[in-house]
């Protein structure tokens, strides 16, 4: 186990170092010249370009500039806004509270709902509930995130009034942050009603958000069950006259586990990726938000630091989805 875990810690550093490479290179390759955005529509002089040029670094050779980001990086220094003046990190840890807030969320929702849709579809193997449930999972899977999240806004929202269409809660409220978390701190705070619309506010996007993991999970849950349900172990189970479901949700569950584990630790960076898109729809003020509003200011710093953050958040979770694998099954060694 330790020499699997210094394993996947010192695979952690080349990797970062490749999301850095392809998202300084990526960054330039965007239209639009940053120096220019950031004089506006008053434009900026010659003599004020070179110079901002200068103190951004931009008159050097692009290895140059590299190296030098590099050697930042060595330091702990993520770079400052161009456009805030705020430092990257400081941006990104007060905003990061809301992506994961909206995360979890999504990931509740898809595991409660694909989890027990999965292992259902398996029990009942091409019964009416399998085609039904398999096929409505695919539907989820193919709909573009955008087009539905318009597709609920006007129904649940425009139509029906039951959700909110944007923001984290009613603008009546102020809510200090303590944790971040605004549904913790709402039910901190002594405003009533401060919990019930930061709750309303969420469950629209977290659906939306969940809609895509919930899918992958029930069709892997029901294939991974598939697989399991045909082992010699089960049918002996069943021959001891142990219930139904005592064999589905015992045996077959914790030895089907494991793939099911993977994919949901899998789905954390489709649901950061899916934040991005999810955010801006709902004017959610999360990373995934703030990264967009970098792409159209040219905030370099910005997108390097919030992209490289967020690939470490996810080989985190991935490196724990792994070390998860020894407590559901003891018989795996890793290292070996």
């Amino acid at each position: 186990m330790l020499r699997f875990l210094l394993t996947r810690i010192a695979l952690v550093v080349p990797t970062l170092i490749g999301i850095t490479l392809l998202t300084f290179f990526l960054v330039r390759l965007m239209p639009g010249d940053p120096l220019l955005i950031l004089a506006g529509d008053r434009g900026i002089d010659p003599v004020r370009y070179e110079a901002l040029r200068h103190e951004y670094g931009f008159d050097r050779p692009i290895l140059v500039q590299y190296g030098l980001y590099l050697e930042r990086l060595a330091h702990g220094d993520l770079g400052v806004s161009a456009i805030t003046h705020a430092p990257v990190w400081e941006e990104f840890s007060a905003l990061f509270p809301a992506t994961v807030e909206l995360s979890l969320a999504a990931v509740l929702i898809a595991v409660a709902l694909g989890l027990p849709a999965g292992i259902l579809a398996a029990a009942r193997r091409n019964s009416i509930f399998d085609h039904g449930a398999m096929g409505l999972a695919l539907t989820f899977y193919s709909m573009p995130i955008f087009w539905w999240a318009l597709l609920l806004i006007m129904v649940f929202s425009n139509g029906l009034h039951w959700t909110p269409v944007s923001g984290r809660i009613a603008v009546e409220f102020f809510v200090e942050p303590v944790t971040g978390f605004l549904l913790i701190d709402s039910l901190l705070s002594d405003q009533e009603g401060a919990f019930a619309s930061a709750l309303a506010h969420l469950i629209l996007p977290a659906v939306v958000l969940g809609t895509v993991p919930l899918a992958v999970i029930a069709r892997m849950t029901r294939s991974a069950m598939l697989d399991v349900l045909g082992e010699d172990y089960i049918r002996t189970a069943r021959a001891k006259g142990l219930s139904p479901f005592r064999v589905v949700a015992i045996h077959a569950l914790r030895n089907a586990a494991m793939p099911v584990v993977t994919v949901i630790g899998l789905q954390v960076g489709v649901l950061l990726t899916g934040a991005i898109l999810t955010e801006t729809i709902f004017s959610w003020p999360g990373v995934g938000k703030w990264l967009v509003e970098a792409i159209g200011r040219r905030d370099y710093p910005v997108l390097q630091g919030g992209t490289l953050l967020i690939g470490l958040v996810v080989m985190l979770v991935n490196l724990g989805v792994d070390l998860l694998y020894a407590a559901i099954n003891p018989r795996i060694r890793h290292g070996r």
